[in-house]
């Protein structure tokens, strides 16, 4: 099992490598930060530009080779270097992360467990009417838009409030800045601002990994290890959980650990209509500005977070099936 992890280790190692040098690359070539300051009234000379962008290593006059490795001198001691608004990228993405993950985890863990769960009762009850509910609306939001069901949800929410004659659920920000409140108090102002772009992100997840457990377990229930099982004395829900779920959902494994990192960036539009700053945002911001450190920080945070899930889920495969670490 050691070994098994230190390959796997090694190869995570080297796909960072590949995967944030490509990364950078891309947005060294594709960006150009110089169209920040041409064209200003009265004009900027073009030394002073030369200038400030040499000193935050995005001067495209620079070899980009050489732009990179001043970069990779950088990652390797801790430092990402500087935006183009002259701040630190490090506080800008430590403050970031955190927002983003508080929103990521808890609705991909919802989005995980309740789908894994309707889809394995949808599997039990085939064809009855829980089935071919969750069916439908499965369907219906796997074909909606992500941004399509977060504008519906702030909709309904406004609409939720004006009823109630208060503010329950809010549809802006992580917070309100006017809020004096500490403690108890604080967390539920948070809680309300988190409740939408939560559901946005579970309400996808849900219906995803519903639909793939259901045909999952589908597939293990006429299997012949789980007749062999219920021959052997075993009752339905015995066989069911003891040896029916635990090889049906090995393969969620692998879709959790890949669809969680990617959420970093694909829940861009989730945080732009919710007023969440983070990781997805900042992207977009990022690229919309030109801005090369910024973005290159983004991608090698994405990589390292996908990869690194991808290593943990080859773990969890590994400790759940012997075959996988015996071959």
């Amino acid at each position: 099992m050691l070994n098994y992890i230190y390959k796997r280790f090694l190869n995570f190692l080297l796909l960072v490598v590949l995967a944030s040098t490509m990364g950078y690359f891309l947005a060294a070539m594709a960006l150009n930060p110089r169209s920040n300051y041409e064209g200003r009234n009265p004009p900027i000379p073009a030394s002073s530009i030369d200038s400030k962008l040499t000193a935050l290593n995005m001067n495209n006059k620079t070899p980009v080779v050489e732009r990179y490795f001043t970069w990779v001198s950088g990652v390797v001691k801790g430092d990402l270097g500087t935006t183009l608004n002259e701040k630190s990228v490090n506080s800008e993405i430590s403050r970031r992360i955190w927002v983003s993950l508080r929103l990521l985890l808890i609705g991909s863990i919802l989005g995980s467990v309740i789908g894994v769960i309707t889809g394995v009762v949808s599997a039990v009850r085939q064809y009855k009417p829980f089935d071919r509910y969750f069916s439908i609306t499965s369907y219906i939001f796997l074909s909606a838009p992500v941004f399509l069901i977060a504008l519906l949800l702030k909709f309904g929410a406004i609409n939720l409030n004006d009823r109630l004659g208060y503010t329950l659920i809010y549809t802006v920000g992580e917070y309100s800045p006017e809020f004096q409140g500490a403690g108890f108090s604080s967390i539920i102002n948070r809680v309300q601002h988190l409740i939408l772009p939560t559901l946005s992100i579970a309400l996808g997840g849900i219906a995803f990994y519903s639909r793939y457990q259901r045909n999952a377990m589908l597939d293990v229930l006429s299997s012949d290890h789980l007749r062999t099982a219920r021959a052997k004395g075993l009752t339905k829900r015995q066989a069911l959980f003891k040896h029916g779920l635990r090889v049906a959902i090995l393969p969620l494994t692998t879709f959790f650990a890949y669809s969680f990192g990617l959420l970093i960036t694909g829940a861009a539009f989730t945080e732009t209509i919710f007023g969440w700053n983070g990781m997805g945002q900042w992207f977009i911001t990022a690229v919309q500005a030109n801005d090369v450190n910024s973005t290159a920080a983004v991608i090698l945070f994405s990589s390292v977070l996908v990869l690194l899930s991808g290593f943990l889920a080859d773990i969890v495969t590994a400790a759940l099936d012997p075959r996988v670490r015996l071959r």
